[in-house]
């Protein structure tokens, strides 16, 4: 027997909420990136790990909210505690092995293929583990083709995004990337949920363990919730993180304080009195004597 499966329980609140989420920890990332690329007497090594924990939290954090709103009508639906964890450290450690390669490297053809290639895998492989967590009452089948799809939307969206974590440097071009990034993002997890389908074991409905979405999701959703909003503020209050490149340097120049002009080298008394320019004699001044010829 066959499943209902449906999406989108909510409406469009869970998929709203989702693509801000992800959008939210691409935006930090990209800035993180940033800013390892702009000062170099930075700590690269922290602002890296910085932008990839926020990118890797930030598409975790879609992807169960997202799944808030997933539902079989004819069973309920449980997860498992620990791997729900481990595809959050799962995230961010492929995101973190793809950052890390691009800010080391650059974006070379090479180099950017490669650290696409494993954080897309990487991101599937997050998604595919949080659909594994769940617990219910049948099988949970997916359709080949369709689960490739998702795989190659993932390697795309994760390349275009460490593409531009090296490349742009504007804060309104970083917000823009990052709207793209959540598209191609949701985009994924979405098309691999069409993937999905279930085949019930019965019209019971059956006992097994795990905790409930809304028992366990949305606790476990706070934590990384918290480190994007805390993230936010560390890049807020960093003007470089902000400005970028070329609008830091502006800034700078305009704020750094305009340097006294050199002063003059001392002239000799022959140069003083042969270019000053004579001015009203006062009183008690003698004047000069003129020789007679």
């Amino acid at each position: 027997m066959e499943g209902t499966v449906d999406g989108f329980r909510y409406g469009v609140v869970t998929p709203v909420a989702a693509y801000v989420m992800a959008c939210l920890g691409g935006a930090l990332g990209l800035r993180c990136t940033v800013r390892s690329l702009l000062d170099t007497q930075s700590w690269k090594a922290g602002w890296l790990a910085l932008g990839a924990a926020a990118i890797g939290c930030g598409i975790w954090t879609m992807h169960f909210i997202a799944m808030i709103g997933f539902q079989v009508e004819e069973t309920r639906i449980r997860y498992d505690v620990s791997l729900t964890v481990l595809s959050l450290v799962v995230a961010i450690v492929v995101v973190g092995i793809g950052v890390f390669i691009v800010g080391y490297r650059g974006a070379s053809p090479v180099a950017l293929s490669a650290a696409g290639v494993v954080t897309g895998l990487g991101v599937a492989a997050m998604h595919y583990l949080g659909m594994a967590a769940m617990h219910l009452n049948g099988d949970v089948r997916y359709d080949p083709l369709v689960v490739a799809l998702s795989v190659l939307i993932a390697i795309v969206a994760a390349t275009a995004a460490l593409w531009a974590a090296v490349t742009i440097r504007g804060f309104l071009t970083s917000l823009g990337a990052s709207l793209i990034m959540g598209v191609a993002v949701s985009g994924m997890h979405y098309t691999g949920m069409a993937a999905v389908s279930v085949h019930l074991h019965g019209t019971g409905s059956g006992t097994w363990a795990g905790d409930s979405p809304h028992s366990l999701l949305l606790p476990m959703l706070l934590g990384p919730v918290v480190f994007l909003v805390l993230a936010g503020v560390v890049v807020m209050f960093d003007p470089l993180l902000v400005l970028g490149d070329a609008d830091w340097s502006r800034s700078a120049r305009l704020g750094r304080a305009t340097p006294p002009p050199p002063a003059e080298p001392p002239r000799s008394a022959f140069e003083s009195t042969a270019g000053a320019v004579p001015g009203p004699r006062k009183p008690y001044e003698t004047p000069p004597r003129t020789r007679r010829r």
